[in-house]
């Protein structure tokens, strides 16, 4: 039985992409970090930080797991960039796989959460705000339509040309911590008519009051990872792990600094040793500066997680049984964990306290509600959406 065992595993190694089942795991996990720590941030009318201790495991925990966004699109693109069929037998997979549980998570938030009537109504311009994660789909989306466009140039791109891009994206990558440096005040955060909060950017090179599309802008945003996945499937060779480990590692520390350093200076330098402190959706913005995925710490923290990644091979019974159909459930957990996630971070904070009234002391209460929330809410999602994935006809419209 054992050998029959190792068999099955060792053919679907062969056929799958190993590391990028692990990855895809480890992302969707991270994505539960982030949202079990936003109470400890943010809360009354924006932003509020409770404590310093607060502060610390904020910036700690939120920076650690803040490249889990850029994973999912390096396993797209290693995947799918370039198109191995026609666009539009593409499209249609992405349909099925993507659009359609988007659709019916989409109408399911829509139907909890206020007035459903208004929420179905503010579907058709844009994602429910109560579902706010869904922002990433519509982003998703976009990336695939431009997917059988660039393709033909993916396929004939050589080494050195497809780094010069690389560069160029990962300059963009400067630009938010440019405009600060560069600014003679400190950041400002307008509101738009629907109250969403944008931050005010100091021009560069070609911005104006009435052009947005500078000459970085379409080298700027989720592309750069794109060109990334391209990047290490056709050119990136895996080194030894001691090798990968002396160029990935460094690359995670340096991109990881960055993105803590920034949000905690920030959040240190406004309380000035006074807890609580806060503030509206404005601050919250610029408190996030450094944590947005198209900034220089979350793009090198990037690069050393593929590349350790990447020397993963396990593929033994553990991840034929229990991993790989995680996996393979990941996209339907991401769509659907805030109803878990929400429930469970609600459940541990009443009942453990937060901040200064914790149960555990204003230093470990924190911690525990954090990684508690993640775990727990993983756990029950995995199981819920294997478990819907395996109906027969049905399962792939809900989890994809």
């Amino acid at each position: 039985m054992d050998k029959v065992d190792k068999k099955a595993s060792s053919s679907l190694a062969v056929k799958r992409e190993v590391w990028i089942d692990w990855m895809r795991v480890a992302a969707c996990f991270m994505v539960m970090v982030v949202h079990a720590m936003e109470p400890f941030y943010i809360g009354g009318q924006g932003a509020l930080v409770r404590t310093e201790a607060d502060a610390w495991w904020a910036a700690f925990f939120n920076s650690v797991v803040r490249m889990c966004v850029p994973l999912f699109i390096i396993a797209s693109s290693y995947l799918q960039f370039p198109l191995r069929y026609t666009a539009g037998e593409f499209f249609r997979r992405r349909v099925v796989r993507v659009l359609v549980p988007f659709a019916v998570w989409s109408l399911l938030y829509a139907l909890l959460n206020g007035d459903p009537a208004a929420n179905l109504y503010g579907l058709l311009f844009n994602f429910d705000y109560c579902a706010g994660h869904l922002w990433f789909v519509y982003m998703l989306i976009g990336i695939y339509l431009l997917m059988p466009m660039l393709s033909p140039w993916a396929v004939r791109v050589g080494k050195r040309e497809l780094q010069a891009y690389l560069a160029v994206c990962f300059f963009t990558t400067l630009f938010p911590l440019l405009r600060d440096w560069i600014s003679s005040e400190s950041p400002t955060v307008i509101l738009g008519s629907t109250g969403i909060p944008r931050q005010a950017l100091y021009p560069l090179w070609g911005e104006c009051s009435w052009n947005s599309y500078g000459l970085f802008y379409y080298f700027s945003g989720f592309i750069g990872y794109l060109l990334l996945g391209l990047y290490f499937r056709r050119f990136a060779p895996v080194h030894s792990w001691g090798r990968t480990l002396a160029v990935a590692l460094p690359c995670w520390l340096a991109g990881f600094a960055v993105v803590m350093v920034g949000f905690l200076r920030r959040v240190l330098s406004m309380a000035d040793g006074c807890f609580p402190v806060g503030g509206g959706l404005d601050t919250m913005i610029v408190w996030e500066t450094t944590w947005c995925n198209d900034t220089i710490g979350v793009a090198l923290m990037t690069v050393g997680t593929v590349m350790m990644f990447r020397r993963v091979t396990a593929s033994g019974r553990f991840y034929v049984r229990w991993l790989m159909p995680v996996s393979q459930a990941s996209y339907g957990m991401y769509l659907s964990h805030i109803l878990v996630l929400s429930a469970v971070s609600g459940f541990l904070c009443s009942r453990l306290g937060m901040g200064e009234d914790g149960v555990l002391g204003e230093v470990w209460t924190t911690p525990v509600q954090i990684v508690g929330s993640a775990c727990l809410s993983f756990v029950v999602v995995a199981v819920c959406c294997v478990g819907l994935r395996r109906i027969p006809g049905l399962g792939k419209y809900l989890v994809g």
